[in-house]
């Protein structure tokens, strides 16, 4: 296909518009968080380092976009021991199976928990299958982009088996005991 200098122009424009991505970065009790949005929503949230991190690669930073001064506040009331209610804007860019992972890892209620074959077990439900794969599941749900917002860490292993978490395990029993009840010294966010 032949493009015209203006036509080749506008592709690449749009797709550098398209790809455009700011970073902020967030101090917790547990570990610096980095912030990524498209300038609307938030599009990740990782502890810095952690495993399939993929913050910032080329992105801005950008302390002043209004979905991380929401996401801040977000956090501040999370990381104070108590249930946010309301969530920043969230934009997902997964595959199909992935981002109805995502989906499901929304609706677990704050200090709550599910297994991986019991999030498989609705897949199967929902898609009219037999079964579902729950190795598939934790593959879905440990490319979460969105930490702690999406709650992947309170998603448990068979019979309630503490396993796999992208922050760390320990991050993981961290944020699981907090929203138990447990308190822990007061912190400030950055």
């Amino acid at each position: 296909m032949a493009y015209r200098a203006g036509q080749l122009s506008t592709f690449f424009t749009t797709f550098v518009v398209m790809t455009e991505r700011w970073a902020s970065y967030y101090s917790s009790p547990i570990g610096k968080i980095v912030m990524e949005s498209d300038g609307e929503n938030l599009v990740g949230l990782w502890f810095e380092g952690q495993k399939h991190f993929e913050a910032s690669l080329g992105a801005k930073v950008d302390d002043d976009l209004p979905v991380f001064a929401e996401t801040r506040r977000w956090l501040d009331i999370y990381f104070s021991g108590n249930d946010p209610d309301f969530m920043p804007p969230v934009s997902f860019h997964g595959t199909p199976f992935q981002e109805s992972v995502w989906k499901i890892l929304q609706t677990i209620p704050y200090g709550k928990t599910l297994t991986y074959g019991e999030i498989a077990s609705r897949l199967a439900q929902e898609k009219n299958l037999q079964q579902m794969s729950a190795q598939a599941v934790g593959g879905a749900v440990g490319r979460n982009p969105i930490s702690i917002i999406v709650p992947c860490h309170r998603v448990l292993g068979a019979k309630g088996k503490m396993t796999g978490y992208a922050g760390g395990i320990w991050r993981k029993e961290f944020l699981l005991e907090l929203e138990r009840g447990k308190s822990y010294p007061a912190f400030a966010s950055s």
